[in-house]
């Protein structure tokens, strides 16, 4: 499986969090199989996320539906 640092850094890069790669995510995360590298680099994500630096697809999903 591709490492959570692997999907952080493309998402950093892009400025965009698909849907899939969120859903990847989680699923590492709850295996439990990731090293301290890609815990941090889950936690850069996140801050990036909350600072708008990379939009989330489902957010943008969830907002359209709402509207």
């Amino acid at each position: 499986m591709i490492p959570i640092r692997e999907i952080a850094q493309q998402a950093l890069t892009t400025g965009r969090l698909t849907v899939e790669a969120e859903k990847l995510i989680g699923q590492l995360l709850l295996s439990a199989s990731y090293s301290l590298e890609d815990l941090n680099a889950y936690m850069s994500l996140q801050l990036a996320a909350m600072a708008g630096r990379v939009k989330q697809e489902s957010l943008e999903l969830a907002q359209a539906n709402y509207s």
